[in-house]
């Protein structure tokens, strides 16, 4: 059908009864496009209605080259989307009727590129999924209104955002080199031995609290690395850059408060994802797998071996499998730890703000009145260079409180004035000439990392007789009969994102992965495999109910497994079957070399390289 058809069917709908807005799901051919009205919605107040716009990819007149390989595709997406949400806000005039009458939006993201649903980029056509509240008076349909969006301003939107000839080029480059660019500096990371690049000239503080924009840059001072740690590489399209590398092993940030320590560290957290031109960050740049480790009063905890840093709790509680329903600080955040080495990161950034004292340092005199027999933890200073020695795990550490950590560190940076000084021979020099008389706890040794594996039927979507599946901004996910608490997941950025970890826990489930032999590391390699080669619409439910690729909301973005594992860790349904490695058994613990055979208990391996 023709857009001249569907201006008919609008106007014959004026005044008619809400749910005769249901006659115009379809497909229907403009000049340029194909609009298709996959999903209408039954009432005003409803979720709004699901369309798509598709522009042949010669006819859209982007170049192969702004496509050509993982990192562009996702880039040139994520512009088209932002593309079309300033059209919307330009041209539409927004609310006209009751509900959500008039209202256009698509998912087009903050500060990071993300992989996104809301675009598609293919060699055939390009498409934005995007939501139009169909106009009412009461529950009743103003066809009119409805025919001068459909019909009027999506055909100027699509012109502004889907031709390559009415955006800026410059700008579309830009966008699309700034992403490949931070995606092959992230690549250089590991065979250079280092964790993180912080770029001279970045912009580190944000614009507030409850903003992810840059800080005015009249009001900043540009970050500049400092000699000892300068490092230089050669990119794609911006060539020679050069900046901080912050080197593998154990990194401790410190310096005065208020002089950008926290601040390094929230850029290192937000550096495992690409940021858009004129963040600050586009060169801030983090290894993939760094998770950021914090305490978590009142989580539950299922099954973890938190027994390298928490063992001999008071009435025989066993830590090598330990279960609670109101985790503490300190055990919440050991539990964290070891979650997260579980399903694979090889770097930790954790901040003193946000941990527990208790779990980070006893101090001499603390020794001294407690003894070790009556302390139930082993504080992270006495296991933070273990956890690299036997399992290549690194570590960036702000701490502005504690000098004992010096005596750990191999990396000392000071932060002053929101500038770094590499201050290590000096911390090398206090520990030597003031020998400290605290005692190490806990042996020298970590051990071997335990598996769990979900038991069937602990994973469950439904709430009675249906399946619920939906989130309240980037705190919370409803999954099923429970409300599960992300909001301290840090790393966790995008409302999409959320959206996307619920339904890929729920197609965990849809696809057998949850059937007690599967490892939680395992579980999560088969849903992003799924994801990889299938794409985010594999997760959907309409997909999965046998509806066609249009039905997809358009408003999911790719999470890491990280955030992934940590709401299934945070289900209370959640039961687990612990699966241990036997003496002399192939390792898969992360860090080890593909078939290290380790002693039970430990892995006995020296550090990477």
């Amino acid at each position: 059908m023709d857009h001249v058809h569907l201006k008919r069917k609008l106007e014959s709908l004026d005044g008619r009864g809400y749910k005769a807005y249901k006659q115009i799901r379809g497909a229907y051919s403009f000049h340029r496009f194909t609009l298709f009205i996959d999903y209408v919605q039954g009432d005003p107040y409803a979720a709004p209605s699901r369309l798509r716009v598709r522009v042949p990819r010669e006819a859209s007149g982007f170049p192969p080259a702004l496509s050509e390989g993982r990192a562009r595709r996702v880039a040139l997406e994520d512009y088209l989307a932002r593309a079309f949400r300033a059209a919307i806000r330009k041209h539409v005039k927004g609310r006209r009727g009751s509900g959500r009458s008039g209202m256009v939006d698509i998912d087009s993201g903050g500060q990071e590129i993300l992989e996104r649903t809301a675009a598609l980029v293919t060699d055939e056509f390009v498409e934005l999924r995007f939501v139009v509240g169909l106009p009412a008076a009461g529950r009743r349909c103003l066809g009119r209104e409805a025919q001068a969006i459909l019909g009027g301003e999506v055909p100027v939107l699509v012109e502004e955002s889907l031709s390559h000839g009415s955006l800026d080029a410059g700008s579309v480059k830009a966008h699309v080199e700034a992403a490949e660019d931070q995606q092959a500096l992230r690549e250089l990371l590991a065979e250079s031995g280092l964790v993180a690049f912080v770029a001279d000239g970045a912009v580190l503080p944000r614009e507030s609290g409850v903003s992810d924009l840059p800080l005015g840059r009249g009001r900043v001072v540009e970050f500049r690395a400092p000699a000892e740690l300068r490092v230089e590489f050669d990119l794609p399209n911006r060539g020679r850059v050069g900046g901080m590398g912050i080197p593998e092993g154990v990194t401790l940030v410190t310096g005065g408060g208020y002089h950008g320590k926290s601040t390094l560290l929230k850029a290192l957290e937000r550096g495992v994802y690409d940021h858009v031109p004129g963040d600050g960050r586009e060169l801030v740049v983090t290894r993939a797998d760094a998770v950021k480790i914090r305490a978590e009063d009142g989580r539950r905890v299922e099954k973890v071996d938190i027994s390298p840093l928490i063992a001999d709790l008071p009435f025989d509680a066993d830590t090598t499998a330990f279960s609670t329903e109101n985790a503490s600080g300190s055990t919440s955040q050991a539990a964290n730890i070891v979650e997260a080495l579980e399903v694979g990161s090889r770097l930790l950034l954790i901040d003193e703000d946000t941990s527990a004292t208790n779990f980070m340092i006893r101090d001499e005199m603390m020794q001294r009145l407690i003894a070790k027999e009556k302390e139930p933890i082993t504080p992270f200073i006495d296991q933070v260079d273990t956890l690299y020695r036997e399992h290549g795990v690194s570590t960036v550490l702000v701490m502005g409180g504690s000098g004992d950590y010096f005596e750990v560190a191999d990396t000392v940076i000071a932060m002053e004035n929101y500038q770094p000084k590499v201050v290590t021979q000096q911390a090398r020099e206090i520990v030597a000439s003031h020998p400290g008389r605290r005692r190490r706890e806990g042996g020298g040794r970590f051990g071997a990392l335990v598996e769990r594996c979900p038991r069937p039927g602990c994973i469950d979507p439904a709430r009675g007789r249906k399946e619920k599946v939906s989130v309240r901004g980037t705190k919370t996910i409803v999954f099923g009969s429970e409300t599960v608490d992300v909001g301290l997941v840090e790393q966790l950025v995008d409302e999409s994102q959320a959206r996307a970890i619920a339904e890929m826990a729920r197609h965990a489930v849809r696809a057998g992965y949850v059937d007690g032999d599967t490892s939680m590391r395992e579980l999560l390699a088969r849903v992003l495999a799924d994801v990889e080669q299938g794409g985010l619409d594999v997760i959907s439910p309409h997909i999965a109910q046998g509806a066609p690729t249009g039905a997809h909301p358009g408003d999911f973005a790719l999470p890491r497994g990280f955030e992934l594992a940590a709401m299934l860790n945070r289900l209370r349904s959640l039961r687990i079957e612990q699966r241990r490695p036997a003496a002399g058994t192939p390792c898969t613990a992360a860090g080890h070399a593909p078939g290290t055979r380790c002693a039970a208990g430990s892995p006995g391996r020296s550090p990477p390289g």
